[in-house]
């Protein structure tokens, strides 16, 4: 019999203790493999028991539940839940933006069409073959009206002088039969619109009706569609090296600690994705500014300068200006015999057949309200202009909480006890301060190693594209057109939208008989254009410094 001494007795214990703490200490990974096969990866990857941690490149090392092939299919597969996390709610907003603009196009366009169905409806039935002949000149005022909203090169001002000045042009040959009239003299009949006044203060208040409401119809329009695409083009986040080690720490990590059902930290979250979207935060207060300026926008279509107001009525309100012409035609033709001379006289018999084909002898009736088409998708501006208010107002601060509405998700972080999370390297509080917001917050980000030298130019242009939206859009709130894009140095704009009765915009000045005043306001007005050209130029200029300088 083989008698131990003490002291080997000791050594022999020991092992044995050893041995038993170190299989102790080999816990169970049935949970991180059960969690690791269920996202479709190798079962073979996974170990049964914890191992030696030495071979991890980012997770804490010691006793781990991963392999590093474990490790490398975690960190793809970050990149993947980074990348749907910030892609959902990016897609909800770029939705909200897109569908509310395909209504409001859709609405602008019907009600354009259903105005100029009603008006030639009305004017066969009441004017008969004397408008069938002349359909083309309102036929040509929709077009333009048509061309403007789309996008085309239309000075609505212009635009509607020259229909008033073809329509008197027609018109007083109609009303003076007798007389034969040359082009050179229905020119200068033309010049007698403004000063006479034959259709009385119809196309004045039409014109500033008809441009405050269109301007504001498509900057309003255009302002939507470009959410929608800065929104997809800012949505597409290719994490950096930094934020996609710092996403894999975070999200993945603690699996590899056996700890499956442990959730990040709230504001160690909140860092990360700080970090990781440094560039996104920096839209938001361009983004807000814009928001804000559609919500004004918003409010002047349910008001002043509803188009739907403008377009519905549009019919009755040329068949009035017509009418007032028909009634003062006399004065009217007195008036331009003694400023262009007196026109040539037909033959009798020539004159006597050109009275029976062109007199007028039915006064403009109205549809009733019923005989009315209806406009777009059977709904009204007012029912648009509230909808797609309230969704605005859920759309401010979109890109400063982002990342607060992606650790809220309960598939990233979730609601948590802050003493028992997972904040890095162990379940405990977090001990570091929130970072706020934007690239240049990101500094001293104790998680995420941004680089504030290095703007993304991608959002660097979205920005500037809100900037500019939001010029056109307060422009737009004056009842001024611009036109003014970023890869343009010059600035133009389409029509004051001005009415002298209206104490939003200042008094035009008037016109008097012998042209002299005319002469400087036209020179006024050329200077006031190339004023603005240069205002713009020098906002464009001046936001690229700024930028320039801020991130040089």
């Amino acid at each position: 019999m083989v008698r131990m001494t003490f002291p080997a007795l000791a050594c022999t214990v020991a092992a044995l203790s050893v041995s038993v703490l170190a299989e102790l200490k080999s816990k169970s990974c049935s949970e991180v493999r059960k969690a690791y096969i269920s996202k479709g990866f190798n079962q073979n990857d996974a170990p049964y028991h914890e191992i030696n941690g030495d071979h991890l490149k980012v997770c804490p090392q010691g006793f781990t539940c991963c392999t590093l092939a474990m490790e490398e299919k975690y960190s793809q597969q970050t990149k993947h839940d980074f990348k749907n996390a910030v892609t959902e709610p990016c897609s909800l907003m770029q939705t909200t933006f897109a569908s509310r603009y395909k209504k409001f196009d859709e609405f602008f366009k019907e009600l354009l069409e259903n105005a100029e169905k009603s008006l030639n409806d009305m004017f066969v039935r009441t004017y008969g073959r004397l408008y069938m002949q002349n359909s083309k000149l309102f036929k040509d005022l929709f077009i333009e009206l048509k061309r403007y909203y789309v996008g085309g090169n239309v000075n609505l001002e212009d635009m509607l002088n020259d229909f008033w000045a073809r329509l008197l042009e027609r018109m007083f040959q109609l009303v003076n039969p007798q007389y034969s009239f040359t082009d050179e003299y229905l020119y200068c009949v033309s010049k007698y619109t403004d000063d006479l006044k034959p259709f009385g203060d119809v196309p004045r208040k039409l014109k500033v009706q008809i441009t405050r409401a269109f301007v504001a119809a498509r900057t309003f329009a255009h302002g939507l569609a470009v959410a929608r695409d800065v929104i997809n083009k800012v949505s597409a986040v290719n994490p950096t090296p930094q934020c996609h080690q710092a996403l894999l720490k975070m999200m993945y990590c603690p699996y590899c600690r056996g700890l499956v059902t442990v959730k990040p930290c709230n504001n160690y979250c909140l860092n990360v994705m700080r970090g990781c979207l440094a560039n996104l935060g920096d839209l938001d207060t361009e983004w807000n500014n814009f928001i804000d300026a559609t919500l004004m926008v918003a409010e002047r279509l349910e008001g002043p300068f509803n188009i739907e107001s403008v377009m519905d009525p549009i019919d009755v309100k040329i068949s009035d200006a017509i009418m007032n012409m028909q009634e003062n035609s006399m004065q009217v033709s007195q008036k331009v015999f003694h400023g262009c001379g007196p026109p040539k006289t037909l033959s009798q018999s020539r004159s006597s057949r050109s009275v029976s084909e062109g007199g007028f002898s039915a006064r403009f009736r109205p549809y009733n309200p019923e005989e009315r088409p209806t406009t777009a998708a059977g709904t009204s501006l007012d029912r648009l202009v509230t909808d797609v208010k309230e969704k605005l107002k859920t759309a401010k601060k979109f890109w400063s909480s982002l990342p607060g509405s992606i650790c809220m998700d309960m598939q990233i972080a979730g609601d948590v006890d802050e003493d028992k999370c997972w904040n890095g390297n162990a379940t405990s509080r977090y001990p570091f301060p929130v970072t706020a917001n934007g690239l240049a917050n990101q500094a001293h980000n104790p998680d995420v190693k941004v680089d504030i030298t290095k703007p993304d130019m991608v959002i660097r242009a979205q920005i500037m594209n809100l900037r500019v939206m939001t010029y056109k859009m307060k422009s737009a709130y004056n009842g001024i057109d611009v036109d003014l894009n970023i890869n343009e140095s010059s600035g133009e704009e389409s029509g004051s939208g001005c009415d002298v009765d209206d104490p939003l915009c200042s008094p035009a000045p008037r016109l008097n008989d012998n042209g002299k005043t005319q002469k400087s306001n036209e020179t006024s007005v050329q200077n006031s254009a190339t004023n603005s050209g240069l205002s713009h130029i020098a906002l464009i200029a001046s936001i690229i410094l700024a930028m320039q300088r801020q991130w040089r």
